[in-house]
């Protein structure tokens, strides 16, 4: 059972299910279609403050002020790209730590990347978010307002989610199940479950029970290598979850889904990048439902990992075509504003971050 309460111990109520929200109109003595009002309020009209909800007697807000919180992330920094466009936001949470979401805008719609925890614990050699280690995991309220936050800043709405920021969705099981359930929900934004994508580095035991909670998200595998000899050196994971036991939970998801997969694959000059590599990766997921998305790597100064050329990129994917595999090679969005994963909230950490802990 999940703790839906702030850090005061308060009730968090956006993390909150359209039917729980209505228990707890009841158990406040207020008629039932309070509820459908409070929750249009939340997830639809977007209010940061009880005050805000206006069809609300005044009476019933003070009731919602005194029991429960109601999340609202404060924005810490915003960046814009002036070579795509993107969007970057620091949001400072109510106990003082800072996350990063990122507002893409493509052909197809806008698209929200965000973050899952406050750092990660995983250890992937070439990501950002992961050197200071994991401070917390976020609430469903939290990777709502994200969205919410952004949408509202930006004037146009969200059509798609990747759940590929800071953090392992699949380490904060529970609250990213439950965030996905309240970002499509028909009373909410009602984000097509076919538009939300879950990264995971391959904790096996979490693409299983993913596979049956009867959500048609879109699986992305974080792969990087081809064998597990390669995929040591730059995903601790691998030392506990063999490339054939995670393609095994990656083909069963398919199999009660019916949802195809995407195989992340970050390129690093002299490391993961030759034609051999590309062969055994081939071969790998030869039989697998799925596509490869090849990502240039993002340097990061702790990490000594350098960005494969554009010539050895083509030549890779020339070769995984050659072998039937279907590629696309990553956009790089955001690259001047610091647009790889954790790169932002670390440059901000180490300068202003103290400045906002003291103020918050």
């Amino acid at each position: 059972m999940l703790d839906l309460k702030d850090c005061h111990g308060r009730k968090d109520i956006k993390s909150m299910s359209y039917e729980e929200v209505t228990e707890e109109m009841a158990a406040l003595g207020e008629k039932s279609f309070r509820a459908k009002q409070l929750y249009d309020w939340i997830h639809v009209k977007l209010a940061e403050r009880f005050d805000d909800m206006s069809s609300l007697s005044k009476e019933l807000r003070q009731k919602l002020k005194e029991n429960y919180s109601l999340t609202c992330l404060k924005l810490a920094e915003e960046r814009v790209s002036r070579t795509d466009g993107t969007r970057k936001y620091l949001f400072g949470l109510e106990d003082g730590n800072i996350i990063e979401s990122v507002w893409m805008q493509y052909h197809h719609g806008n698209s929200v990347c965000i973050s899952s925890q406050v750092g990660c614990r995983m250890g992937c050699r070439f990501c950002a978010s992961t050197l200071d280690g994991l401070e917390r995991n976020l609430r469903p309220s939290e990777m709502l307002d994200q969205i919410y936050r952004i949408q509202a800043m930006t004037g146009e709405r969200i059509s798609n989610v990747v759940v590929m920021g800071a953090g392992e969705p699949m380490d904060n099981y529970d609250n990213v199940v439950r965030f996905l359930r309240l970002i499509s929900h028909k009373g909410g934004l009602n984000i097509s479950q076919r538009n939300l994508t879950v990264s995971t580095c391959g904790i096996v035991p979490g693409i299983r029970r993913f596979a049956e909670e009867g959500l048609q998200a879109t699986l992305a595998l974080s792969l990087h290598a081809p064998n597990d000899e390669v995929r040591r050196t730059l995903m601790p994971v691998a030392n506990s979850y063999r490339l054939k036991e995670v393609l095994e939970a990656c083909r069963y998801y398919f199999e009660k889904t019916g949802r195809r997969l995407t195989f992340e694959y970050s390129l690093v000059q002299g490391v993961n990048d030759n034609l051999e590599e590309a062969r055994a990766l081939a071969e790998l997921i030869k039989d697998q439902h799925g596509h490869v998305n090849l990502i240039p790597v993002n340097p990061v100064k702790e990490r000594p990992y350098i960005q494969s050329s554009q010539k050895t990129i083509s030549r890779f994917k020339n070769l995984l075509e050659k072998n039937g595999i279907n590629v696309t090679i990553r956009r790089e969005m955001g690259r001047d504003i610091g647009g790889a994963c954790g790169q932002l909230r670390k440059s901000y950490m180490e300068g202003e971050g103290e400045t906002w802990k003291r103020m918050h």
